[in-house]
């Protein structure tokens, strides 16, 4: 296991030396598994001379799973050999010899193995081919299992698989194809969440391919999709005549991009001067696109891109936010579908405000209890909660009722254990009874359309491989919520109060969520006070950009 441990973690000479200790500890049945797990650290740490005699050594085992692992071992040593011919035999035997109960996984990576082999030959079209196969029985495999620990590891493991199969479509010049690999490998756990909330088919959660978003795409929609593969950026342009790959001016590394968003949201929440920076990174990603002003845009970012706010990108001399209404989205399939599930809503406003807590842990928020005051009066009959009465027992019980949630309280993110980030409402019983993200996941928010979290950075939390955002963002959507509200930073209590009252108003006339949005967005960055992006852009926008209130 430490072997495995250090392996990934490319520390090739710890993991060897586990490895050799080990095959002196292990029972025969699982020495050939050590032995082959040792030839793979040799193969990978350079040492073809040891991982080949190690190999030739073993002695065939007797059971069927043990003898796949060795013949995958085998095929890779015959790769780093540079023998791909032979390689390719080696994978194609062990595809076509199933071996029981192994849930596909070995027919998976024996087809993962045929693609490499053949592109080593030159033969990139039949490599892509196997690669998007042995996606289709991961996929399968994956589907059979009902642990979302599980179904995010698996897929953590296999985005190396996705992206080399963006980069095979994307040198063949197939958009679309590599459009639906990169939506294929992002947040799958959400998107079955959201399949069982919303009752879609059996609750089997399938990505939607390009071909049949088109068909869902408005003429004013456009779809953007980035995917940071580690030596580059890919981004992806959808609407309802098509789907095009944009080209970037630079290529970004992955690593390059985080520390240039960590840069931005730090220029941002210290009040830096921010045109500069934002027409430039807007130069980068934005401008490639070739979107129109007035379109309306869903942006689909990927690993670091979740945490950079796109409304404050500039292009063309202005925000973006001023030129396009923008909204966010986890996976275009997962806000397809919610769209679909819940395109109005009626207008019946539950609201929680400045509760009342240890003044030790978090100062009283007067503006947010104005705040709730001020938007409530557009939905009559709206029930409110403020203070003391602004707590967890009440939100438990009030929640799922709602159509329309407005929690307008402080909020702590916690990005190494995210389901601990927690919404603070109200002390009860004279001790803290906060909400927290992992609460969310076990309530039935199906019937609540839209939760704005008017809190600070609410929708941080982190970004696991596969592109899962753990955090309230996944927590709410998984519970069913249809659109959400949530902040990348520490927020300003007057300048979210104008935001919240402006879009509330919006909603209350009918206007379109991702209208009021922007509508709030540039009420507050119309007045010089509140100009800077600190104040106007913190809150996304994510899943359903369509929502509508009933007047």
């Amino acid at each position: 296991m430490l072997g495995d441990v250090r392996t990934r973690q490319k520390r090739f000479a710890e993991a060897i030396a586990l490895y050799d200790q080990a095959r002196t500890e292990s029972s025969d049945r699982f020495r050939p598994l050590v032995d082959a797990s040792l030839a793979n650290a040799l193969i990978l740490s350079g040492d073809l001379t040891r991982a080949r005699s190690t190999l030739d050594a073993l002695a065939v085992p007797s059971d069927p799973s043990q003898q796949a692992q060795l013949q995958r071992t085998r095929g890779r040593l015959l790769l780093a050999e540079n023998k791909p011919a032979e390689a390719l035999v080696l994978y194609q035997q062990l595809a076509n010899a199933p071996v029981n109960g192994d849930e596909g996984f070995y027919r998976a990576w024996a087809l993962d193995g045929i693609s490499k082999s053949e592109s080593a030959l030159g033969n990139e079209a039949q490599a892509a081919q196997a690669l998007d196969q042995a996606i289709d029985v991961f996929d399968k495999a994956r589907a059979k299992f009902r642990s979302d620990e599980f179904k995010m590891g698996l897929f953590s493991d296999l985005q190396v698989v996705f992206e080399r199969a963006i980069g095979m479509h994307t040198r063949l010049g197939q958009p679309a194809k590599a459009f639906d690999v990169s939506e294929r490998s992002r947040a799958r756990a959400l998107l079955d969440a959201v399949a069982g909330r919303a009752e879609i088919g059996n609750g089997e959660a399938v990505a939607l391919d390009a071909a049949t978003l088109q068909t869902m795409l408005r003429p004013d929609e456009v779809v953007v999709a980035y995917h940071a593969l580690p030596d580059r950026l890919m981004a992806w342009v959808l609407s309802n005549e098509g789907v095009r790959e944009a080209t970037l001016p630079v290529a970004v590394k992955r690593a390059d991009l985080a520390r240039l968003v960590d840069a931005y949201r730090d220029a941002l929440i210290n009040l830096k001067p921010a045109t500069d920076v934002g027409d430039k990174i807007g130069t980068l990603l934005l401008a490639p696109l070739e979107i129109p002003a007035g379109k309306r845009i869903i942006i689909v970012p990927h690993g670091p891109l979740h945490y950079l706010p796109f409304q404050a990108l500039r292009l063309d001399g202005q925000y973006l936010i001023e030129r396009n209404p923008i909204s966010i989205a986890p996976s275009i399939s997962i806000a397809a579908k919610l769209a679909e599930r819940t395109p109005t809503v009626a207008a019946q406003l539950v609201a929680f405000g400045n509760p009342t807590i240890n003044p030790d842990v978090a100062d009283p928020l007067p503006g947010a209890e104005r705040e709730v005051h001020e938007l409530s009066k557009q939905f009559p009959g709206a029930t409110l909660f403020f203070k003391d009465q602004a707590n967890k027992s009440n939100f438990t019980a009030s929640a799922p009722k709602a159509r329309l949630l407005h929690v307008a309280a402080h909020a702590v993110a916690d990005t190494l254990d995210p389901l601990h980030s927690k919404v603070l409402l109200a002390d009860e019983n004279g001790q803290p009874n906060y909400l927290e993200a992992k609460d969310v996941l076990g309530m039935d928010l199906s019937g609540t359309a839209m939760i704005a979290l008017s809190a600070c950075e609410s929708g941080l939390g982190r970004v696991e491989d596969g592109d899962e955002v753990l955090g309230f963002t996944r927590s709410f959507l998984s519970a069913g919520t249809s659109t959400l509200l949530a902040s990348l930073w520490p927020v300003s209590d007057a300048a979210t109060e104008t935001l919240m009252t402006t879009l509330y108003d919006d909603l209350a006339k009918g206007e379109q969520v991702q209208d009021a949005m922007r509508d709030a967005q540039r009420a507050v960055l119309a007045n010089p006070e509140t100009a800077h992006p600190f104040f106007w852009a913190p809150f996304n926008l994510i899943g359903n950009w369509r929502l509508t209130v009933q007047k």
